[in-house]
């Protein structure tokens, strides 16, 4: 019912039933119209508040704040005006002096693997996909099996507008949606449309996906870093930049966790009204623990947000399946970039995946997974604060990584060190400025699904030790 009530609100938002600064009903008023307990409505106005659709206060009411666009871009994407540059001391081209993630595994060898974004392998659901595969190997006409239409089996894209219609709020109807070969496809085939445009320039979150960034700028962009704080992208930074064009995780900020604020989601919203794009990536948003998921921004703006996500954090990366979804001013050129790339996803996994969905059996999946990912979060969470008391962590309420931030080893210990001797104790790590355009404080980026609660606690007591050695060097230093 809330999930109802939240749809039929953004609705009559987007189709302009509801404007700006209109007053919605009190939540005693509508859930006694509707027949529905208090609690349904009072749920309802909060998420639309994290959407940055209403605000509201006790003893003032709750009004709409913001306007879903409808219309496409003007003249599709173009660059910033020639010589308009970023202000150099907030805003930071990501270059060669950032290392690159490493491609291969590191030597000498890994005990336990904290990498962020892994899941847990060993819960892939085996039996169901194999039995989706045998029911569709059986039932599927020959004509599948030939070139299709490179935007993806329409069987799947009719799942895929239902299902993440239903749990991200996402606004698209089969035609809007290119499944793709994960989300690394996704950005190169945006980054490769937006550079035939005209645009070579595009805003990222510093810190913000090291991966991501490498990825755009090996198909010829150039990242701009634009500074994350504790409420998300500092959306007026991404205003003064003259960049039309801003790569985003709002629902659960890489690597620091945040979700975008809804007064910042509106701003965001505003400034791509008035010409941007938003790539928007919603890379983990099945995983939530101790709050409700936030809507997808593309909900709000389908003509001016770019949404894409994978089955690499639900399944497995190695799947190598998502979807992209874009403004239709964009579909075209992105559909022929993806035709040029590969004529189109193999054909199997995709019904494969349409058949999880429409069962039911993706989300028990889910269900099960959620469950197993907390207790490994709180396994971690609870022995790092047990033997680092004044550790700084981040990111704890969704995901499958957590940040730990040391600011009192600042201009003291680098994070790549502390990554390093990790590394030989057996333990491999992200370290944060892998992530950063900027300077920061010292940190590291812990992936924990993959991971059963003992040997996380293991981690957790040599991450423990090497921070404390780190600590005892630094005071013996001392004159």
């Amino acid at each position: 019912m809330t999930t109802w009530l939240v749809d039929a609100v953004r609705d009559a938002v987007a189709d302009g039933r509801l404007t700006s600064g209109v007053y919605l009903p009190a939540s005693r008023v509508l859930a006694d119209d509707l027949k529905v307990s208090r609690g349904v409505v009072v749920e309802a106005y909060r998420r639309l508040a994290e959407e940055g659709l209403v605000s509201g206060r006790p003893g003032a009411g709750t009004r709409v704040t913001a306007e879903i666009a409808r219309t496409p871009l003007p003249g599709g994407v173009s660059p910033p005006p020639e010589g308009a540059h970023p202000p150099a001391a907030r805003l930071t081209p990501y270059g060669d002096s950032v290392p690159r993630l490493p491609l291969a595994r590191p030597e000498p060898p890994v005990d336990i693997d904290l990498s962020p974004g892994l899941p847990d392998l060993s819960g892939f659901p085996r039996s169901a996909w194999w039995r989706a595969e045998r029911a569709v190997l059986g039932r599927a006409p020959a004509a599948e099996f030939a070139y299709g239409d490179p935007r993806g089996s329409l069987t799947l894209r009719q799942e895929l507008a239902s299902w993440l219609g239903r749990v991200r709020g996402v606004r698209a109807e089969p035609e809007d949606i290119i499944v793709v070969g994960g989300v690394a496809q996704s950005l190169a085939l945006v980054a490769q449309t937006l550079r035939a445009a005209g645009g070579a320039r595009i805003a990222v979150e510093d810190p913000g996906s090291r991966g991501a960034q490498d990825a755009l700028a090996h198909w010829g962009m150039q990242p701009v870093a634009v500074p994350v704080d504790e409420q998300g992208l500092v959306v007026e930074e991404l205003v003064r930049s003259g960049l039309r064009t801003a790569l985003v995780t709002p629902a659960h900020q890489f690597p620091t966790g945040v979700v975008l604020a809804p007064q910042r989601r509106r701003a965001l919203l505003a400034w791509a009204n008035e010409g941007g794009l938003v790539v928007e990536d919603d890379y983990d948003a099945e995983h939530r623990y101790d709050r409700s998921p936030v809507p997808a921004l593309q909900a709000s703006a389908p003509e001016r947000v770019v949404h894409t996500g994978s089955i690499s954090k639900t399944l497995a990366p190695a799947m190598r399946l998502g979807w992209l979804i874009a403004p239709r001013s964009l579909r075209d050129e992105l559909v022929a970039a993806k035709h040029a790339s590969d004529l189109g996803s193999p054909i199997l996994p995709q019904l494969v995946l349409a058949r999880l969905i429409s069962h039911g059996d993706l989300d028990r999946h889910l269900r099960l997974t959620r469950g197993r990912y907390r207790a490994r979060r709180d396994a971690l969470l609870t022995a790092l604060t047990a033997r680092l008391p004044s550790v700084h962590v981040q990111g704890i309420a969704a995901g499958l990584h957590l940040l730990v931030v040391f600011p009192e080893l600042t201009g003291k210990v680098a994070d790549t060190d502390l990554s390093e001797r990790l590394l030989r104790a057996g333990v491999l790590t992200h370290p944060l400025s892998w992530h950063r355009g900027n300077p920061g404080p010292p940190g590291l980026v812990l992936g924990y699904a993959a991971h059963p609660a003992d040997r996380l606690r293991e981690a957790a007591h040599r991450i423990a030790r090497t921070v404390q050695a780190a600590r005892r060097t630094i005071q013996a230093a001392r004159p």
